[in-house]
């Protein structure tokens, strides 16, 4: 549906000159929801306000149901761009109008019969969860209500793709998720596709079904969320990943030992990929193995099928037990470290 082919982009500013975009291609499918993930500066929201053409690209094509945007005449995109709702950080909401009127006011300005408005926007303020708000104006919403006002007003010429422009960033974790929901239920009920920027990992985590990463102007990663938190190669997506190191339990602690000693146990830490489920590794050292151990600490995310995180385990076998566990992690590459000994 969306071929973003070696798009580039240069800003220039005074004696200077800044590539915010580095030959980017990305492909989105029809009805899908696709984060492009980034830290500020990264080139995200330039890369998708190329989208549709409120920046226009240096060079690269952008082609979106068979059209390349960049050939289209004046009066040509202004009709596209129609069909391409946007979602700002900050709402751009009107003061002077009502909840109504705000979404109406691309309607009014098709000079679309008052009969019709009414049922468009009433059925809107419904999808959002705003019906009982039509006649309030912005200034008594909460933000994620603002929010909302400004989904509806994207949606009201019917589009095919919504572009959110970190649409979540000012509200409050809560809000952030009734927002994401609100989100792929639009996906799901409407069957728009959906493309959207964010700096927080957490976003894409719970709406996102593929993820593009991007920094310093180059696209560094493409794919499905487990494929790019699998990749733990890359040091940026590492980054938006959780890679804290677990912490040892304060009594174990005090009498952890470096090297192995008569009476210690092996603390080993192991992280998780997808190839491999908590269930099926803890079954496996006690049933195949017969290694006793204790699980001292478990940090655990679900995404899909596949499970992510890490795991703290000791493990209480005899020495050459614990050396087949190992060896075990290491053959079915489950990444392990062993912490010390207590």
């Amino acid at each position: 549906m969306i071929e973003i082919k070696n798009i580039s982009k240069t800003f220039h500013q005074k004696k200077q000159s800044f590539k915010a975009l580095d030959q980017v291609s990305l492909s989105v499918e029809k009805g899908d929801i696709v984060g492009i993930i980034g830290f500020s500066g990264a080139g995200k929201s330039t890369l998708i306000r190329t989208v549709n053409l409120l920046e226009r690209p240096d060079e690269g094509q952008i082609i979106i149901n068979g059209k390349d945007f960049i050939q289209l005449s004046s009066k040509q995109l202004a009709a596209e761009r129609k069909k391409i709702g946007m979602i700002f950080q900050h709402f751009n909401l009107l003061s002077s109008r009502t909840v109504f009127d705000n979404v109406a006011l691309s309607l009014e300005l098709d000079h679309v019969s008052k009969d019709e408005i009414n049922r468009k926007v009433n059925e809107l303020l419904k999808i959002v969860g705003l019906e009982d708000k039509a006649n309030d104006y912005p200034r008594s919403l909460s933000g994620g209500q603002k929010q909302r006002v400004a989904i509806a007003r994207a949606l009201v010429n019917d589009p095919y793709l919504l572009l959110c422009d970190e649409a979540t960033s000012a509200l409050d974790p809560a809000t952030t998720q009734s927002i994401l929901q609100l989100l792929r239920d639009i996906n799901q009920r409407l069957g728009i596709t959906i493309l959207l920027i964010t700096h927080e990992m957490e976003v894409i985590k719970a709406v996102c079904n593929h993820v593009a990463v991007i920094d310093k102007g180059k696209l560094l990663a493409k794919g499905t969320l487990s494929e790019i938190i699998s990749d733990k190669e890359n040091p940026v997506i590492r980054q938006f990943i959780n890679s804290d190191i677990m912490t040892i339990p304060q009594e174990l602690n005090k009498k952890l030992q470096k090297e192995p000693q008569d009476g210690l146990f092996p603390l080993v830490e192991i992280e998780l990929n997808e190839h491999i489920s908590v269930e099926k590794l803890l079954s496996t050292l006690y049933d195949q193995y017969k290694i006793p151990y204790r699980l001292l600490k478990a940090d655990v995310e679900y995404l899909g099928n596949s499970n992510f995180g890490k795991l703290l385990l000791q493990l209480q076998g005899e020495t050459e037990e614990n050396q087949k566990a190992i060896y075990y992690f290491n053959q079915n590459k489950i990444q392990n470290t062993v912490k010390g000994y207590a």
